[in-house]
């Protein structure tokens, strides 16, 4: 079995003969710089996949982040409400801008930001007269926020939000794709992501202005004249022709790849459906990507903790994952302010994200399911 020589990881790249293919085209091409053909075809793909006018090829998900916020405006004195359960990039977008971010919890069930403590905070800034610049919600591990509430919440406080949807593409929400939500959105193409580029991101949004302002600061800020002429600070955040090509061939793979992973999904959803105290993270969002799927353990129930199988996958050389640390109990942002109900922490201290990708081989997969029968037979 190889799982038994070679760690089965948590969510590797899944590229093959296409993405070689679309990769080698570039190259033959001549177009290696950040400009390009595959890049131009990619940014159309990728927009017209999530049904939005405007999308811009980046180096990451945290670049679209942080040029969506500069392009409403963020700075100093201003405040940005993000979810507590997130990775830290979400955070560190707001603190590029030199605005400062306000944690908010989530709900316990899906992990995605609480839509009735984002309310109550709202109310509480408003009041206080405190500027709030942005929402930034996140789909959290593929399974898209409730925007059904937060939209309304956030237009009722007259605040945009910028969905932060890295790990979310293909996913939708009653029938709006992942990424369409709000004034701009980011996804992430990092290796481990659903599609990948190596490294790479993109910005959408249906606002010309926010995209042009996004493409202009991407490219350094260069105006446009002869020499190189710069008014103001820009960043080299575009994304490389070559691996927009790679992301191409991904994106044409993206549904089979999605359906590899709920296959994944449903395996667990199976193998713990007869345990009390075990659930699968979102499990009731049919429309979720499956990018990881994530165990949550009621250790009163069950009688052992998450962090036991997690010793017992890793003893198989079987990756996995706690859920995130929230971002208040992150050294970077002690004493940030924070609207908390513990559901955030409470997932951190009791969630696990197993292997999910869609490049296990049957016969990993069968492992780590083996694995995880095995540890289940021994706490019955």
């Amino acid at each position: 079995m190889s799982g038994k020589s070679q760690t089965v990881l948590l969510s590797g790249p899944d590229v093959g003969d296409l993405e070689q293919e679309f990769v080698l085209a570039a190259l033959r091409s001549g177009w290696v710089a950040p400009v390009g053909p595959d890049l131009d075809a990619f940014e159309r793909e990728i927009a017209e996949r999530v049904g939005v006018p405007h999308a811009v090829g980046l180096s990451s998900g945290t670049a679209a982040l942080h040029l969506a916020l500069l392009g409403l405006g963020a700075g100093p004195g201003d405040v940005v409400v993000v979810p507590t359960l997130t990775f830290v990039a979400t955070a560190n977008a707001v603190v590029y801008t030199g605005a400062t971010p306000v944690f908010a919890d989530c709900d316990p069930v899906t992990g995605n930001l609480d839509p009735d403590l984002l309310a109550e905070l709202l109310a509480e800034l408003t009041a206080a007269g405190t500027p709030v610049r942005a929402v930034l919600t996140v789909d959290l591990y593929g399974c898209c926020a409730d925007y059904e509430r937060l939209l309304p919440i956030c237009e009722r406080y007259g605040v945009p939000l910028v969905e932060d949807a890295a790990e979310a593409l293909g996913a939708t929400c009653r029938g709006r794709a992942a990424g369409s939500f709000g004034r701009a959105a980011a996804l992430s193409f990092n290796g481990n992501k659903i599609i990948t580029t190596s490294g790479g991101g993109m910005l959408l949004t249906a606002d010309a202005g926010l995209a042009g302002r996004a493409r202009h600061l991407a490219g350094q800020a260069r105006l446009p004249a002869e020499h190189y002429e710069h008014a103001e600070v820009g960043y080299n955040y575009r994304l490389s022709n070559l691996l927009a090509a790679l992301g191409r061939a991904q994106l044409r793979r993206l549904d089979e790849m999605i359906e590899r992973r709920r296959a994944v999904h449903d395996a667990y959803a199976k193998i713990f459906s007869g345990v009390d105290g075990v659930r699968l993270l979102g499990d009731a969002d049919p429309a979720a990507n499956c990018w990881l799927s994530c165990a949550v353990v009621d250790p009163e129930r069950t009688g052992w903790p998450v962090a036991e199988l997690a010793a017992h996958l890793a003893a198989r050389r079987v990756e996995t994952r706690p859920i995130f640390k929230p971002m208040h109990l992150q050294p970077l942002f002690a004493g940030a302010r924070a609207v908390l109900s513990g559901a955030a922490e409470h997932l951190f201290r009791h969630g696990l994200a197993l292997p999910s990708g869609s490049a296990l081989t049957g016969e990993q997969v069968r492992w780590v399911l083996d694995g995880v029968a095995e540890f289940l037979d021994g706490r019955r």
